[in-house]
């Protein structure tokens, strides 16, 4: 059977219902057609698009940029190098992103190493950090 129903793409893609339907309004998916009683009709290749999708978004891509990344796909101008330019930019921002979360980590250390984990919490110096001037 080349349709499939609401629930079968949701079981088939791993999703629940208000996934698709999300999907949906934020323009990723689109229903083909509705049943008489107004059931939403999906083609098999929604599953297709759905996985892609999620793991796009396993990837660090945001729904905007799979939207482009499925537009993109449609485009018949659309070359290898310009998913690639995409792809890189997304490695970039990653990237930062781990920079910006192994300094986290290092004043983290740093502060539960100030700490000897004893006394009030007002004489704490790691609350006493977080509230000073000096904040690294």
């Amino acid at each position: 059977m080349n349709k499939l129903t609401i629930s079968q793409v949701a079981k088939q893609g791993g999703v629940n219902l208000q996934t698709i339907r999300y999907y949906e309004r934020q323009g990723l998916l689109a229903p083909i057609s509705r049943t008489e009683a107004g059931y939403r009709i999906y083609q098999k290749d929604t599953v297709r698009r759905l996985r892609f999708i999620k793991r796009a978004q396993e990837l660090g891509f945001s729904l905007s940029e799979i939207k482009d990344l499925l537009y993109l796909r449609l485009d018949a101008h659309t070359t290898s190098a310009d998913i690639r330019v995409r792809a890189q930019a997304k490695l970039a921002d990653v990237e930062q992103k781990i920079r910006h979360l192994e300094a986290i980590q290092k004043s983290l250390s740093r502060l539960i190493k100030s700490c000897r984990g004893c006394g009030p919490a007002a004489d704490c110096p790691i609350l006493e950090n977080l509230d000073g001037e000096d904040f690294p």
